[in-house]
């Protein structure tokens, strides 16, 4: 399988950031690690050899980015609008430098803190994007800062600012996305996000696919199981 590994300085972050690219056609996929996990994740734990086969036969690319947690939601040391301007950055550059690496709009996935950022960038930037597959995922940012609240924790909050949602400009997009998948399982602690953010897309009707796993499933080897289900 063809495996590219690619190192830029991002002027979005200021420093360097490191990709991996896996196959060379196909359904590009924008593939998010775990809460402050590395680009190399999904490779490490065994997500892209699981999905080589569809991978070599040219029917789906990885891209799997860097993630810059530590430097925001998780960087605890940071007052809680330093650590939403980060995040903010880090956006700029998935749209403007990641994006247009890629040959047409891919789907966002991940796992865990993953999904949350595959949920957001579609939420907020619907019409760069074919859709999500969202595995495990935590989507009440409120948790991290520390009872903060101004206009950008709302705007970074799905749970937040989707039920107010009114702009079509936003919402047609949603609704005529491909894919647009939100799984965990039944004993994960965050299954009441999931499930709260896919009776928000149904209220703005934007059909969301919830699936609730039995079970715990928060762990590499049902992420597996799950992508060979929804790709």
């Amino acid at each position: 399988m063809q495996r590219d590994y690619i190192k830029d300085w991002s002027g979005a972050l200021g420093r360097d950031m490191e990709m991996l690219r896996f196959g060379s056609s196909g359904l590009p996929l924008l593939v998010f690690p775990t809460s402050m996990g590395r680009f190399y994740q999904w490779e490490d734990f065994g997500l892209v050899g699981e999905l080589s086969s569809k991978i070599e036969d040219g029917h789906l690319q990885l891209w799997c980015v860097d993630s810059v947690d530590g430097e925001s939601w998780y960087a605890a040391g940071v007052p809680p609008p330093e650590r939403v301007r980060r995040h903010l950055q880090y956006e700029s550059y998935l749209v403007d430098e990641v994006l247009p690496r890629l040959p047409e709009a891919p789907v966002t996935t991940g796992t865990s803190f993953g999904a949350f950022h595959a949920v957001l960038l579609c939420l907020r930037h619907p019409y760069r994007f074919r859709g999500w597959i969202a595995l495990s995922g935590v989507y009440d940012t409120s948790r991290w800062l520390d009872g903060h609240h101004d206009d950008l924790t709302y705007l970074t909050n799905p749970l937040a600012f989707l039920p107010g949602l009114r702009d079509e400009g936003y919402l047609a997009p949603l609704r005529a996305m491909d894919f647009k998948v939100v799984a965990t399982g039944s004993e994960d602690p965050n299954v009441r996000d999931c499930v709260t953010l896919a009776d928000d897309l149904r209220e703005k009707d934007v059909h969301a696919r919830l699936d609730v796993w039995p079970g715990w499933q928060h762990d590499w080897p049902y992420w597996k199981e799950m992508m060979r289900n929804y790709v």
